[in-house]
């Protein structure tokens, strides 16, 4: 028999040892505390999921959105008998779902006797940007409503306020007043100015009144001009075949990293069905025009300070003009900023139906590097600048293209006169 020295026998003691506890790390019988995966969201990645450039305004406007964390991050040991793509869908709806509510509306109608009286309006979906109850949604949604009711994932609901609506981008802020003490669930906003056609999308709201639903797609087609009223055109607007219906309008677009990319506003349908063609407003739009509707209650928006007419056939046949397309100058304020930058009011009056048009007046055929050939055109132009703002206007002028830099006044101050 072979007798080992002491040095010999713990030299083999100590390999055993260290071979079993290798084997039980292999495992995963063990873990070492600093390589244990933390579920706490680093903070670059806390910065990557707060809005781009709006940080300071929002915060300016005591707006608080909850904890930042990815779906992505959050434990998800328990769905590994799902797919990749299914375990992202899940934890996206798991964790951003109750930040969706259901909005409901009452409007007031008039019976046989001419007695107001209160009936059932229509409904919506709605995101909580932040903390203290405010709800981000479509203005179509509470449009013409006499009372607007907020409900929650808990079955919850509030009677809720409108901050703010900005009727040209179908947008409206909504606040509540949540329980003391309750944390409240928010979206995080993305930033929609990096979208690619074929990116996977995903839409939370409430069709048909089924609460918190969640449908998946892509995105379909970028920078759709939307044009919804005689004199409104919602420019950029994200085109997804994620399904959405009636009941979504108001509820978040979201990227697989969780973040609102878009706010589900329209679907086209010849039937009133989702057909796989749905719209949605960028959110880089809803947060340049939350932080306005926050402090003013409106969007200030700039203006030309004067009577501008769309050509239309009749009037260009008459006047022998030589376009067939733009706005023509029919007259402007004495000494306003129009006046100052030289730009020519018409002289020859004409009638028009009940109205008199001046001829002889420039013709507008672009706005700040969009041409211009309506009055829709002009709106949408102009949808994102601001009264004292200046834009580059050009404009035909016997025959000849003009250029000339105008500052604006304000739109309401303008329709106001």
């Amino acid at each position: 028999m072979k007798l080992y020295s002491k040095g010999q026998l713990f030299f083999f003691c100590f390999l055993s040892g260290l071979i079993v506890i290798m084997f039980a790390l292999g495992v995963g019988f063990l873990r070492i505390p600093f390589m244990t995966k933390t579920t706490e969201t680093p903070a670059a990645e806390d910065s990557a999921l707060s809005p781009p450039g709006t940080d300071g305004a929002f915060e300016a406007l005591g707006l608080r959105q909850s904890p930042a964390v990815s779906p992505l991050q959050l434990n998800t040991a328990d769905l590994i008998p799902f797919s990749e793509g299914e375990r992202e869908n899940i934890a996206i709806y798991e964790q951003l779902n109750e930040a969706v509510v259901n909005i409901t509306t009452e409007t007031v109608a008039i019976n046989w006797f001419l007695e107001p009286v209160p009936q059932e309006g229509g409904s919506g979906s709605g995101s909580i940007i932040d903390t203290s109850g405010h709800v981000l949604t479509n203005n179509h949604v509470i449009e013409s409503a006499y009372k607007v009711f907020i409900n929650l994932a808990d079955g919850s609901q509030y009677e809720g306020t409108v901050v703010g609506t900005d009727p040209e981008n179908d947008l409206a802020v909504l606040k509540f007043e949540p329980p003391r003490g309750a944390a409240l669930k928010t979206i995080p906003f993305g930033d929609s100015r990096n979208l690619r056609v074929g990116q996977k999308v995903l839409a939370i709201g409430n069709p048909f009144a089924l609460e918190r639903t969640l449908t998946v797609g892509i995105v379909s087609g970028l920078g759709r001009p939307i044009q919804t009223s005689r004199q409104t055109i919602i420019r950029d607007m994200i085109q997804t075949d994620a399904s959405i219906n009636p009941g979504n309008s108001g509820g978040p677009l979201l990227d697989a990293q969780g973040r609102m990319i878009g706010i589900n506003t329209m679907i086209y349908s010849p039937t009133g069905g989702s057909v796989g063609i749905g719209f949605a407003v960028p959110v880089n739009t809803a947060k340049r025009v939350v932080a306005e509707l926050m402090t003013y209650g409106k969007v200030r928006r700039g203006w030309i300070d004067a009577s501008l007419v769309q050509l239309f056939p009749a009037l260009v046949r008459y006047a022998k003009l030589p376009v067939s397309s733009g706005l023509l100058v029919s007259r402007t304020k004495r000494n306003g900023f129009a006046d100052q930058a030289g730009i020519r009011q018409g002289s020859e009056p004409i009638r028009y139906g009940s109205s008199v048009i001046y001829l002889g007046g420039d013709i507008i055929t672009s706005v700040d590097g969009m041409a211009v050939e309506s009055l829709a055109d002009l709106y949408s132009a102009l949808e994102d600048n601001k009264p004292g703002e200046k834009v580059v206007v050009e404009f035909i002028r016997g025959g000849r293209t003009n250029k000339t830099e105008i500052t604006l006044a304000d739109r309401e101050e303008i329709r106001n006169q």
